[in-house]
């Protein structure tokens, strides 16, 4: 892990390397984040989500790798989950074969958040996602 800054107590932020270890580091720190905020409830379907999108961003683009969760406000509110990278393209939405080994990460992130969507910044790209938290 490159850094990491805790903003506020209700967002928090990491860089990665862009090399393999950062997936599994990516993971358990958002488990453990959540587990802080007591958001037990979505931190297996986050650490999934992240895993999949870090990779994404290992495969496709060189440099730091940010994750960035925001703790959702009020009883209706979602955890929104930040993953970005130096690449300025943004990641396209495929249908993987069955004998495909790879191109469903996407369709994960799709299916099993309450929305997603990326976005332009400064020197790169965002893909974020909402999960909903049960009240």
């Amino acid at each position: 892990m490159i850094g990491v800054i805790d903003t506020d107590g209700d967002c928090v932020e990491w860089s990665f390397p862009a090399e393999p270890g950062a997936v599994r580091t990516a993971r358990a720190a958002v488990r453990g984040k959540l587990h802080g905020w007591n958001l037990d409830s979505v931190s297996d379907l986050a650490a999934l989500l992240v895993s999949e999108l870090v990779t994404n961003s290992m495969r496709h683009a060189t440099g730091p790798i940010g994750v960035r969760l925001v703790r959702p406000a009020g009883l209706d509110g979602a955890l929104l989950v930040e993953v970005s990278d130096p690449l300025p393209d943004p990641p396209r939405e495929r249908v993987a074969r069955l004998e495909d080994e790879s191109g469903r990460g996407l369709q994960l992130v799709a299916g099993s958040s309450r929305r997603w969507g990326t976005r332009p910044g400064v020197g790169g790209k965002t893909v974020w996602f909402e999960l909903t938290v049960p009240g």
